[in-house]
């Protein structure tokens, strides 16, 4: 069903007391000055408040909303790159912090129920993503594309989310995902992981970081193998930002930086600016069992202004998710 034939009834579990003492957002201009803190963490499925990336959310339409973000000039794992540009990826982040948000508080989906993330697509401007004096306050405008029921609660979502910074454009991005309650997630997941007793595969070493556009080995989320542009998965569980909280699987936020890192060895970049990332998740990456990720440059002898590297993960040879990633073409 598309969300024009949709009629969208507020079903919010969540609206803060402040809301109503607030001056709508069209009257605040341009990164709401009148805000001080982020959403509760708990909305976006955060347990750092560190890691909250929104302060504010208003619904401007049957299916369109206006939220605002911030993100901090630095991070402790989405560091800036290229000499002085935000990570993309904070900016995916954001994104997936919205739909969170949005199901929840918009849409009734109460705590507890699981996304099962499909796909998800970014462009940027990266001339608008400099990191400045202050962190970078932002107002994104949100679309429904897709709205679909089941049984009363919402079972699928699909948006967009154009990111302004100052009036001006920094990126456009799309998700979608599932939503589905806990029974159908004990149904879905093999039982073993949903024990107390799962653990994750041993620790593996990291790649080079300069070898993967990286500064810290801690940060790396490939282990080389002995073939040239494939690396097993490097999980760390205990890494502060890509695990915020104990999970089951490998977060989809990791298995697009492993589509990032991939695509920087390929390329041949200490230094990586993406230009556009897109990825489809096909299934859950296990934790106990290795991912291998592959990369392969597209069109390497073509004179063209971006390069392309697509990216693969299989786990037991069947398909995890696969990814394009651009970026501005190197000249030295």
């Amino acid at each position: 069903m598309s969300a024009s034939t949709f009629h969208v009834e507020r079903t919010a579990i969540y609206d803060p007391a402040w809301r109503a003492a607030a001056p709508p957002l069209e009257q605040r201009g341009y990164g709401f000055p009148s805000l001080t803190s982020t959403v509760p963490k708990e909305l976006v499925h955060r347990a750092a408040v560190a890691e909250v990336l929104l302060t504010d959310w208003q619904r401007t339409g049957e299916t369109r909303f206006a939220v605002s973000a911030q993100w901090p000039r630095s991070h402790s794992f989405f560091t800036p790159v290229a000499g002085g540009y935000y990570d993309p990826l904070i900016c995916t982040e954001t994104i997936r912090q919205i739909g969170s948000l949005l199901a929840h508080a918009e849409f009734g989906v109460p705590f507890g129920h699981q996304f099962l993330w499909w796909d998800a697509g970014l462009s940027i401007e990266p001339e608008h993503l400099r990191v400045d004096q202050t962190p970078a306050a932002l107002d994104i405008d949100v679309t429904c594309l897709e709205i679909k029921r089941r049984a009363g609660g919402l079972a699928w979502l699909r948006y967009e989310a154009v990111v302004h910074r100052g009036g001006h454009r920094v990126a456009t991005g799309r998700m979608s995902y599932a939503c589905i309650s806990p029974a159908v997630y004990r149904r879905v997941r093999p039982a073993h992981t949903l024990a107390a007793d799962y653990s994750p595969l041993p620790l593996t070493a990291p790649a080079a970081p300069q070898s993967v556009g990286r500064l810290s080995p801690t940060d790396v989320v490939l282990s080389p193998l002995s073939e040239p542009n494939r690396w097993q998965l490097r999980v760390d569980t205990n890494h502060a930002a890509l695990f915020d909280h104990p999970v089951d699987h490998v977060p989809g936020m990791l298995l697009l930086e492993a589509a990032r890192q991939a695509s920087a060895a390929a390329l041949g970049r200490s230094s990586f600016l993406p230009l556009s990332i897109t990825a489809d998740f096909k299934r859950y990456a296990e934790l106990d069992m290795p991912c291998m990720i592959e990369a392969e440059r597209l069109y390497p002898d073509a004179p063209e202004a971006q390069d392309a590297v697509h990216v693969t993960g299989h786990q037991d040879g069947e398909l995890v998710f696969s990814s394009t990633v651009t970026a501005a073409s190197y000249t030295g």
